[in-house]
């Protein structure tokens, strides 16, 4: 008796994707129309990820072309626009030829997805580290002094010394180790791309855990950037202690 269409269909639905071939071949001949579908879908989740694995392959070309240098390190911000809250800087060290399929420049990623990579990145890399800058410190010397400085600190921060610092378009004021800045960085670079998640994440946990102390504020929906209701929140309540002075000067 041949296998009902919602057997076949969790079996797929439960297999890997290096598991995928033998059940195709296995279920080729069933000619029910639903079963072909599906074999049609596990045809194209193989070709997604062949594609996948030859997108990670080209996000190592600088990890490659540097390969001289023991530790390489990608560093990434985020928060350089927000009108509240830290700018945080991210920096990894992966292992060479480290495998993590999806990395990408953080906000090409779902919310969902970047917590799951943030996971694994923080297991499979050599060393994670997170920097910061505060909004008084941002008010005090500037956004993009102040993102240098979140950076340093990222670097500082680093179990491992690296090498080879790979940044995502910036060149580091008052850092002796060798800098290489890329432009759009984070969609190029597996180890920048990386930061980016740890730093993305960082940012937008410690956002949620502001939305709890100013609720008015909506900090967990627009993690301090300028939208239409944190704005009208800013005119009716005032400022909060996280928002940056400097940027808030045409709303107060």
């Amino acid at each position: 008796m041949s296998e009902s269409i919602q057997e076949i269909k969790g079996k797929l639905q439960a297999a890997q994707v290096s598991e995928l071939e033998a059940l195709i071949h296995r279920y080729e001949q069933d000619e029910r129309v639903s079963v072909q579908k599906m074999l049609d879908s596990a045809h194209k989740r193989i070709a997604a990820y062949e594609k996948e694995l030859l997108r990670i392959d080209k996000l190592k070309e600088y990890e490659r072309k540097y390969t001289e240098y023991t530790y390489i390190c990608g560093i990434d911000e985020v928060g350089r626009g927000p009108l509240a809250g830290p700018v945080v800087a991210g920096a990894v060290i992966f292992p060479p030829e480290c495998d993590i399929l999806y990395i990408n420049d953080s906000k090409q990623l779902s919310e969902k997805k970047r917590e799951e990579l943030y996971d694994v990145i923080m297991e499979k890399a050599v060393a994670c580290a997170v920097g910061y800058a505060t909004p008084e410190r941002i008010d005090e010397i500037n956004i993009l002094q102040a993102t240098y400085e979140a950076m340093r600190d990222a670097i500082n921060s680093l179990t491992v010394r690296p090498r080879l610092l790979l940044n995502d378009a910036v060149t580091i004021p008052k850092v002796e180790i060798p800098q290489v800045p890329i432009i759009k960085g984070d969609a190029k670079s597996i180890s920048i791309g990386a930061a980016s998640i740890i730093a993305k994440v960082t940012r937008d946990r410690l956002m949620r855990e502001y939305d709890k102390v100013f609720p008015e504020y909506d900090f967990a929906g627009n993690k301090g950037y300028g939208s239409a209701a944190h704005i009208a929140a800013l005119k009716k309540y005032g400022p909060t202690p996280i928002h940056r002075r400097s940027f808030i000067k045409a709303f107060v």
